[in-house]
């Protein structure tokens, strides 16, 4: 029997997942074996609704098992490992499982994504905004969904897409239980959802007003420390304002879940660094036989449906590797911001080809569920 092709696969969420499947459907003779520190996938995008709201969703919507999705595949095709990449020898072509164990590859695609501020675990209050690397999402969606209810004020640092969902999702469901809470949601620019054109952010600041959410901007939390005798946040602002809370909930910004990886093959603030057909750059400028996909990349644009467009680029050009054949495919994230941001369950804003869609048409896109009937299906469960 010949050989088969092995490719490893480091990360399990929209990117690993997808390329695991077009790798497998478009690729002979291959083995893939995915490497994921847990044995399921997390739907993180309908990470605001499941915070706030904790009879929206069961988890097993949220929480999918990663095995059951590639059953149609023999032991010989596929493998999937539950352990933690923890480094990499690029010249012996392996990847080395929690330091004990080694497993080589032929190709190797990185697809390991990024986390949140809130998700690391060295804070007070972790918050599963992502994947946390354990498994441990439930319990920590049930501790933050107690902190949620049982708080009378917090403070939401970021005024991206999450922290204004979040905010959004947070103040309807106070108002649903006729509980007290105040909210406050901190932006560091002039405008809640920079991202946006003007009239989209105008018409977020202007649904979260009517919520009853205080707006703070142009402002950033310099400081956040829980005090653990009264069990309250300490805020601190760049204005050198102070402000006490039950609960602070940072949104702001991604980093690169990115431990295990060389350092030559990453940018200054550590992100991957790859070309326009996804192949991993090494310092020596080397043809690696490396890919990366999805958002530990240094593509900006750190979006799920992002992730889902590179997969099968980089499945074409792992078949043209493996052929010896001269077509290649090349990855064009675009300049434009196609995204719909619901505010609570009845609207919301966004900007789709340069129009702010009207409030309805959010919730028909996404409002409705946050994506979650989709959830399945976009993994390749269903």
């Amino acid at each position: 029997m010949e050989p088969r092709t092995q490719i490893v696969i480091i990360g399990a969420s929209f990117a690993g997942i997808s390329t695991a499947h077009a790798v497998l459907k478009n690729i002979d003779s291959v083995k893939v074996i995915l490497i994921n520190p847990t044995p399921t996938f997390y739907f993180p995008v309908a990470a605001p609704r499941v915070l706030a709201k904790p009879e929206a969703f069961h988890p097993d919507q949220y929480l999918i098992p990663i095995s059951p999705g590639f059953k149609k595949y023999t032991s010989d095709s596929f493998e999937l490992i539950n352990g933690h990449a923890t480094s990499i020898d690029i010249a012996a072509k392996a990847v080395w499982i929690d330091s004990k164990r080694t497993v080589s590859f032929d190709y190797l695609v990185i697809a390991s994504g990024s986390t949140t501020a809130a998700t690391k675990p060295s804070n007070d209050m972790q918050i599963p905004f992502k994947q946390t690397g354990q498994d441990n999402v439930q319990s920590l969606i049930e501790s933050t969904q107690r902190a949620i209810a049982e708080a009378k004020s917090i403070v939401i640092a970021g005024a991206g897409p999450i922290g204004v969902e979040l905010a959004g999702e947070i103040a309807e469901a106070a108002a649903q239980d006729d509980r007290e809470v105040t909210i406050t949601l901190v932006s560091a620019t002039d405008r809640v959802l920079p991202v946006l054109k003007l009239s989209g952010s105008q018409a977020a600041e202007s649904i979260l007003e009517h919520l009853g959410v205080k707006i703070i901007k142009p402002r950033k939390v310099t400081r956040a420390i829980l005090s653990k005798g009264t069990n309250k946040w300490s805020i601190a602002f760049d204005n050198g304002d102070m402000m006490e809370t039950d609960l602070y909930i940072p949104t702001t910004g991604v980093y690169p879940n990115n431990e295990f990886i060389p350092q030559d093959l990453l940018d200054k603030d550590g992100w991957l660094k790859v070309d326009g057909e996804l192949r991993v750059q090494g310092g020596k400028n080397d043809v690696l036989p490396i890919y990366g996909a999805g958002d530990i990349t240094n593509n900006w644009m750190r979006l799920g449906y992002k992730a889902a467009e590179q997969a099968p680029i980089v499945a074409a050009n792992l078949k043209s590797d493996i052929m010896s054949w001269p077509e290649r495919r090349t990855y064009n994230q675009g300049t434009s911001i196609n995204m719909v941001v619901p505010i609570g369950a009845s609207g919301g804003t966004g900007q789709v080809f340069g129009f702010t869609p009207w409030s309805i048409l959010v919730w028909l896109v996404k409002g409705r569920d946050f994506f979650i009937s989709k959830a399945r299906s976009m993994i390749g469960a269903d």
